[in-house]
């Protein structure tokens, strides 16, 4: 039986048309993947349903009733849930609180502290959590305990279509391995569930069905059983997977960076590397495995405890400042708070700094840089003077990268540099990232995706509990063998 049906849909922002006539539909115990490129529509949908935004034309059913939210009060008292991928929760008030915000229990005109207490570690039992006390400070949690609080409130009002929103962006295998569980007893409860992701083994996994969505337009809705992810990535993008991963002849010549026995503070504890000019070398491991602490101490932005770095002619640790000089760029994990400077103009982000840079840069240079960089990396925008805080999460990443390499570096330290972006942009940086390794740059990669790894890289290392593995030929190995050395 299909409970929430969209009927033609179509919404505008000005003169773009985010949404054309999309009509899709969802049933009671099933889980309904919406996939697409960012762009793509997907989420304008979501937030239509979630009553956040109005559409301007088109209709939406539930349970074969007439649904049109006028806010997100109101869907939720239909029973449509929207969980973001910035969760919505109060991190100063208790678990028990946050499930129950807006919808308090109380005896009389007085909050019943105890039956909300009750509630909310019934309803964290039923989602196999019974040892998570109700009084903890959601702050307190890690992001992955934080989503099934976001569930538990969700459910707590009798919620029967719950919309995910990218949900795994910032979990690690095990919470997804969690989240995954709490889906499926959501799908054994009835409700009907919406699973937006860019990870598309994840839809695969975990999904029924799977509506495609390119330039606000329905492609098609596939069965998962009957599909694999060749095919949806034909769908979403209108070009083959093997596409997705352009690989040109690299000739890797001499040693470009050498690492004897670093170690951090915590992490990494030690770890050795050679990297040749040319090279692409990726580095797997879970989340906590000093990855991300092992670029920081090289570039400088982390201290070291002890071991050698020799980057080029440079010998010797150096702050963060002195190796962007020598030619060695950062892309952090994290854009929007260490990548971008979000209110300034991509003209800005994309020229500052420039190492011995003397005065001040003229505008009409500054401009022409910055259209070069937008044609080269197809960067959409209005122009060098936009808000680099108002693009799209695939742009803003392509800026953050751009800012590298107009400062021509020789070694780019990338820290998943792809994550929360589409396959299309994705594809885009891939193309990036070969392009300079023909050319001769070097680039250290760091990526929780294997399948990203595999098909970009020319060797692969693997952290795990802060101790780098040696380097193997990406030919030889596959995302079986890397997940187990993960693991050990």
């Amino acid at each position: 039986m299909w409970f929430l049906r969209a009927e033609e849909i179509s919404k505008s922002f000005g003169a773009t048309q985010a949404l054309l006539g999309v009509s899709f539909e969802a049933k009671k115990g099933e889980v309904l993947a919406v996939v697409g490129e960012n762009g793509s529509g997907k989420s304008t949908l979501m937030r239509i349903l979630a009553g956040e935004e109005r559409p301007d034309s088109g209709r939406l059913l539930l349970d074969d009733a007439p649904y049109s939210p006028r806010d997100p009060l109101k869907a939720r008292n239909h029973g449509v849930a929207l969980i973001h991928q910035e969760l919505a929760l109060c991190p100063h008030l208790t678990v028990a609180e946050n499930v129950e915000l807006g919808g308090e229990s109380h005896r009389g005109p007085v909050l019943s502290v105890a039956q909300m207490r009750s509630k909310a570690k019934s309803l964290l039992a039923e989602m196999g959590h019974p040892d998570l006390s109700p009084d903890i400070e959601v702050r307190r949690l890690p992001p992955a305990v934080q989503q099934v609080v976001e569930i538990a409130k969700a459910l707590t009002r009798n919620a029967s279509v719950i919309i995910f929103d990218e949900p795994t962006s910032s979990l690690g295998k095990d919470d997804v391995a969690n989240l995954f569980r709490q889906i499926r007893n959501l799908r054994e409860r009835g409700a009907a569930v919406i699973y937006i992701s860019h990870f598309l083994d994840e839809v695969m996994e975990i999904a029924d069905r799977a509506t495609v969505l390119r330039d606000g337009s329905l492609v098609g809705t596939v069965d998962i059983a009957k599909t694999d992810i060749q095919e949806l990535i034909r769908l979403m993008v209108g070009r083959e997977v093997s596409e997705l991963y352009p690989r040109s002849g690299h000739q890797p010549g001499e040693v470009l960076l050498d690492v004897e026995h670093l170690a951090g503070r915590k992490l990494p504890r030690d770890a050795v590397l050679q990297l040749r000019r040319g090279e692409v070398l990726g580095v797997a491991g879970l989340n906590g495995s000093g990855r991300t602490e092992f670029l920081r101490a090289i570039c400088g932005l982390d201290r070291i405890v002890s071991g050698e770095i020799t980057f080029a002619k440079w010998a010797g640790r150096a702050e963060v400042h002195d190796r962007w000089r020598q030619g060695m760029g950062f892309l952090s994990e994290d854009r929007k708070q260490e990548g971008l400077a979000l209110k300034l103009s991509l003209a800005e982000n994309l020229m500052m700094p420039r190492p011995g840079r003397k005065g001040l840069v003229r505008p009409s240079f500054q401009n022409a840089r910055t259209k070069t960089w937008i044609e080269r990396l197809g960067i959409k925008c209005k122009g060098p003077d936009q808000t680099v805080g108002h693009l799209s999460g695939g742009n803003q990443q392509k800026v953050a990268l751009g800012r590298l390499l107009e400062q021509d570096v020789d070694l780019l330290l990338l820290d998943e540099p792809t994550r929360g972006i589409d396959l299309g942009s994705k594809s885009e940086i891939y193309k990036v990232i070969d392009e300079l390794a023909v050319r001769g740059k070097s680039m250290l990669l760091v990526s929780s995706y294997l399948p990203e790894l595999l098909g970009v890289c020319d060797r692969i290392a693997v952290m795990s509990r802060g101790v780098l593995g040696p380097p193997v030929d990406a030919s030889l190995t596959n995302a079986e063998l890397l997940m187990e050395a993960c693991v050990k």
